[in-house]
């Protein structure tokens, strides 16, 4: 039998899994909001994460605590000399930094998108933590043009790999 998922205030949700990892622990949540889609979507897909092992690079996805107290998880555009992240979502133009290293609570290691469990080897992952990263001016455009292209390819009786779901 499937344990029936539960809500729970975030404020009382997120220090446990920062301690779970603290303590050594990898966790998962349900992505909430929308600056990870397109890859990730809201309400849908989940994340596992664990502390970092070292400094991350450039395309990782951190977790991390702004200075305000509100939780976020983007992806690492660049690293400063000084080890500082500047970090944006995916369904973001706009690079919010720097954050320190200490903010950074813990990096992605997996994701469930669409129901299937990707990691950092599997092609949409690599998509978005290369080429998306690169192509970040052009997002708007792409994201634009893309809705009435899935709809052609839907009409079509599949995704543009022959697969669907894809």
């Amino acid at each position: 039998m499937e344990p029936t998922p539960k809500i729970v205030d975030i404020s009382t949700y997120l220090p446990v899994l920062v301690d779970l990892m603290e303590q050594g622990h990898t966790v998962s949540l349900t992505i909430t909001g929308n600056s990870m889609s397109p890859f990730l979507v809201h309400g849908r897909d989940r994340i596992c994460f664990r502390k970092p092992a070292g400094p991350l690079k450039r395309g990782d996805m951190a977790f991390f605590r702004r200075r305000n107290g509100a939780y976020v998880m983007h992806r690492v555009c660049r690293v400063d000399p000084a080890g500082n992240y500047y970090l944006v979502g995916d369904g973001q133009q706009d690079i919010e930094g720097p954050v320190a290293p200490e903010q950074v609570l813990g990096v992605v290691t997996r994701v469930c998108r669409k129901g299937t469990w990707l990691g950092p080897e599997d092609f949409w992952w690599r998509f978005f933590a290369g080429p998306w990263l690169w192509l970040r001016p052009l997002r708007p455009l792409l994201c634009r043009a893309y809705g009435p292209i899935s709809h052609i390819w839907k009409k079509g009786g599949g995704s543009p790999h022959g697969t669907e779901g894809s």
